[in-house]
């Protein structure tokens, strides 16, 4: 066609629709809220997308380089960008001759040298070094309790810092005792700027905030930021704060932000050298300018793409693209009924047009005129709003995100593609009805007579093959990953579903069959619907493309749910309390006081109630800092897996990949446990019951005759259990280098035990009185509580109880066992409510759309006698004879996505070594048959109850024409 003709066919189509501007109205709509969405998160993810320059600063704030020490003696090979994955050889790997190490001169030197003095050698002459020391996490004073923080020091009056960690609010610190804290901190601990908070152990020199700080790249962060010297070395000097603790933790500085003087740059050979010494560096001329992929050792070594990206979750990737794909399709079926519509109400004019001499073409593009102007309408409004939303809502989805956008980004080539894709959905909503359009008899469309055409068994035939070739397409590749997995399950979900919508008109027509069973009013509603096929059948794929999406996510949830319900693990007996110290700054067990009493005051009628020791080792050892070593359960030599046992770095990868594909005990499925006590206990009977749900008097016995109560049968061999004693990891310097060297020498111990049957899985926990733990060696402390009421305690008290822990000290550990609770069941209802939405008024479109057409047929009605209330009943039934259709092959239709997207989970998660019991949870699939037996039955008589009630029974009569 001449753009001229073009042109006309757009202005034809941009009148009809203003005329028509409630149908015009609903496809904007259904073209908008795709576009929306993806605009939305197009300008969310590039802005949140740092450029060289922006990352540059959040790595390094303003200065030139970040040097890293990561072990003293080792030789790196690092890519460009500091953040990829790089390569290190130890001192510990070097080549051995005649007892001695053989040393590079830079090892030697790394080995022999203090870091910090290494580093000012390295660099140019006249460079700064400013220190970024991090101590532990502390608890720290608020206005309820205690909150576990992070700590640092940071002089933020130097500009070095900004970027990196930014002043929001406040002044910077400038005296020894004030600090800057972050948002979260603030928002936590109900402080505020002016108030003091003093970390454990300082309680005698309490911080002034001065300011609140952010780290723009973890908003998240809870923390005190100190001037130098003023936090990190008070916090290393108290009583045990040593103990379990690495480098850092211990405030030894292994990190520096370097500024050099003017005209220096530490370009890709220094970052090189400082490799050879066992540094990483992070250098802004080199992320600038990267040098050439031949130059990096490391690219070379591995062979490997300089950019390539880190492992991505292809599950999510499927998943993504299959509903946004399937999406897409519903709104052109969706859509299709509205155009439908607006041609067969301009079937007279459309008629005027090819009897003036317009052939074909042109009355195609009218059709497909409406679908240029409404899509690209639609798409226009989806863009604005969407970059709108982004631009008023950015601190909020920063905050979301958890970090600050590096800048606005507007990207024109992704808008303009999502304009194309608002277009192309107009589009396609609009060609089958421009086809049917174009092939309409003109004297017939003149004279407002349908001209009925059977349908075509060609195409019938093409569509059961689409939807054959489409189902097997998708479950192949989602099960054998057949091509790339996202193409195969994306694409053959649509080709089954476009299958389905290809046979709606035969199968439309093999509905009519079972009319003759029908009374009169279902009667002729089926007969007009299967004689109007060109109305009928758009209306029947946009109900199935609503249904099969609710289907499919119903299935989907549905299995999901099931699989989690599997894989579920209780803590203990249904309506147990349980608090334990936790991990934060309760851990060292001397707050349990106040936390069971803030327990036993919100909770009423808990019954008796049991504490829980950990067993461990003997000595005095904070726990809120590090490894107090550990005592375990361990299963009989012959029952572990070699990967598991000791020496198991000395089996071969590829011996060790065997043993998970082919060994029993490697592939063995034991309990999980996830109460929040260690594997030893130590307690009495009312803990038994209490925590595992054993009332046998004889367990109370064995366990006062200093025996180990046993509740895995794997776990005791001739009545003995293996219980595995290890020392805490201690750093070392070892003679030859100065790299630490990890040392934790454990021995086992054989225990009496008795064996008895808990009522929640306990993956090989034990328990012990505390008298058997000392008679063992072993040393016991306070680690929390257990009640078991005979009803589980109220929504309301829990909260209640929670509210007042919190304010005591977080990290802390508190819950009742309730069992397995999913809101799957809330959103099936929703999606079901939101199929039936989008159902009834896909099949209220094509009732109204029939009941124009029928009013010649509703004049002869009432011209022979009928009663009025004939036009109601038959309006009705036509909106139910619709929905009914459209929802049994939408059933059908959303079961293929639904099956495929499983699959591919099922697939996803595998790994050599799974248990059998394992790969059936991750692959089970359940059919929710109640919704789906909601949507057939309730769908269709709740369109025919409001079809009915929504109809007028007066008939006007029509003068009959030709």
């Amino acid at each position: 066609m001449r753009f001229s003709a073009w042109r006309v066919a757009l202005r034809i189509a941009r009148r009809d629709a203003l005329r028509a501007k409630g149908r015009s109205a609903l496809v904007v709509a259904m073209v908008a809220l795709p576009v929306l969405g993806v605009t939305g998160a197009d300008v969310f993810f590039r802005s949140a997308e740092l450029d060289p320059v922006e990352r540059i600063v959040r790595t390094m704030g303003q200065s030139d380089a970040e040097i890293h020490m990561v072990d003293r003696g080792s030789i790196i090979l690092q890519a460009p960008d500091p953040d990829q994955p790089f390569d290190l050889t130890g001192a510990d790997e070097a080549k051995v001759e005649n007892g001695r190490p053989q040393y590079t001169p830079e090892q030697r030197r790394s080995l022999d040298t203090e870091p910090a003095e290494l580093v000012r050698q390295l660099v140019p002459a006249g460079t700064t070094l400013v220190p970024l020391r991090e101590g532990p996490y502390v608890p720290t004073s608020t206005v309820q309790g205690l909150l576990s923080v992070r700590t640092a020091e940071a002089d933020l009056n130097d500009p070095v810092w900004k970027g990196r960690i930014d002043v929001v609010e406040g002044r910077a610190p400038s005296a020894g005792h004030e600090v800057a804290v972050t948002r979260d901190f603030l928002d936590r601990s109900g402080l505020r700027i002016g108030d003091r908070t003093s970390p454990r152990g300082l309680e005698a020199t309490p911080f002034t905030i001065t300011a609140v700080a952010e780290y723009p790249g973890d908003l998240r962060a809870t923390g005190l930021i100190a001037r130098p010297g003023a936090l990190v070395d008070p916090l290393m000097k108290l009583p045990g704060a040593d103990k379990g603790l690495g480098r850092s933790a211990l405030g030894e500085s292994a990190r520096w932000l370097v500024k050099l003087p003017a005209g220096a740059a530490i370009d890709w050979p220094k970052v090189t050298e400082f490799n050879k010494y066992g540094f990483t560096v992070a250098s802004r001329s080199v992320l600038l300018d990267p040098p050439a992929r031949s130059e990096v050792p490391l690219y070379a070594q591995k062979g490997q793409s300089s950019g390539g990206t880190p492992y991505l979750d292809r599950t999510s990737v499927v998943i993504l693209a299959t509903v946004v794909g399937m999406a897409l399709l519903e709104i052109v079926l969706l859509a299709g009924p509205a155009f439908a519509v607006g041609a067969r109400r301009s079937r007279r004019q459309l008629g005027l047009l090819a009897a003036g001499g317009g052939n074909r073409a042109d009355v195609r593009a009218v059709v497909l005129g409406g679908g240029v102007v409404l899509g690209v309408t639609g798409a226009a409004l989806g863009l604005a709003v969407g970059v709108g939303l982004v631009a008023v809502l950015r601190t909020q989805a920063e905050n979301y995100a958890g970090e600050r956008f590096g800048h606005f980004d507007l990207q024109p080539l992704d808008l303009l593609g999502v304009l194309g894709i608002g277009l192309v959905t107009g589009l396609l909503a609009a060609v089958v009805p421009a086809v049917q359009a174009s092939r309409q008899d003109v004297v017939a469309a003149l004279t407002g007579r349908d001209s009925l055409k059977p349908p075509s068994r060609k195409l019938a035939l093409l569509g059961l093959l689409m939807v054959a070739g489409g189902a097997a397409l998708a479950l192949l590749g989602a099960t054998s990953g057949f091509g790339n997995r996202s193409t195969a399950v994306l694409g053959g979900s649509m080709i089954a579903e476009l299958g389905m919508v290809a046979l709606t008109p035969y199968l439309v027509g093999l509905f009519g069959r079972i009319g003759r069973w029908l009374p009169l009013g279902p009667r002729l509603a089926l007969r007009d619907s299967v004689r109007h096929r060109g109305r009928t059948a758009p209306a029947v794929a946009a109900v199935m493309a609503a249904v099969a999406g609710s289907v499919a996510v119903g299935i989907y949830t549905a299995s999901s749910h099931e699989e989690h319900r599997r894989e579920y693990v209780a803590a203990a007996p249904a309506g147990a309390v349980t608090v334990s110290s936790g991990w934060g700054s309760a851990a060292d067990g001397k707050l349990l006081p106040q936390l069971r009493g803030a327990v036993e005051s919100n909770i009423p009628d808990l019954g008796r109630r049991a504490d829980v020791q950990e067993v461990g080792l003997k000595g005095d050892c904070d726990r809120t800092h590090g490894n107090c070593g550990y005592v375990t359960t361990e299963l009989p030599k012959e029952l572990r897996c070699p990967l598991f046992d000791k020496g198991s770095e000395a089996i071969a990868p590829a011996e060790a990949e065997r043993l998970r594909k082919e060994d029993a005990r490697c592939r063995a499925n034991h309990s999980y446990r996830v109460n929040p006590f260690s594997m030893v206990a130590a307690g009495d009977a009312t803990l038994l019951r209490n925590l595992f749900g054993v009332d046998d008097p004889a367990a109370g016995q064995a366990l006062a005759a200093g025996k180990a109560v046993v509740f895995d049968a794997d776990y005791v061999k001739d009545g003995k259990l293996v219980v595995s004693v290890t020392e805490p990891a201690e750093e070392q310097s070892n003679k030859l280098n100065a790299s630490p060297v990890h040392d934790t020498p454990s021995h086992e111990i054989a225990v009496d035990a008795v064996l008895f049957r808990a009522v929640v899985p306990t993956g090989g926990q034990a328990l012990v009185s505390p008298e058997t733990a000392n008679r063992l060696g072993l040393g016991t402390h306070d680690a929390g509580s257990v009640w078991l009421p005979a009803k589980a305690p109220s929504d309301s008290a829990e909260q209640k109880a929670t509210a007042a822990i919190d304010k005591l000290a977080d990290g802390t550990q508190f819950g009742v066992e309730r069992g397995f609770r999913s809101n799957d069941d809330l959103v099936s209802l929703g999606l079901t409510g939101f199929a039936a939405l989008v159902a009834l008024g896909a099949a209220g479109i094509a009732t109204g759309l029939a009941a124009a057409d029928s009013q010649r047929d509703l004049t002869t009605l009432a011209a022979v006698g009928a009663a009025p209330r004939i036009r109601r009943s038959l309006s009705g039934f036509q909106c139910g004879v619709i929905a009914a259709m459209g929802t049994l092959l939408g059933v059908v239709a959303g079961v293929v996505p639904a099956v495929a997207l499983r699959k591919v989970e099922g697939v996803s998660v595998s790994y050599p070594g799974m248990s059998p019991e394992e790969t059936a949870d991750h692959s089970v699939i359940v059919f929710p048959w109640l919704d789906i037996g909601a949507t057939v039955i309730v769908l269709p008589l709740l369109a025919v109850g409001l079809a009915t009630l929504l109809t007028r029974s007066r008939i006007s009569l029509l003068r009959r024409s030709g």
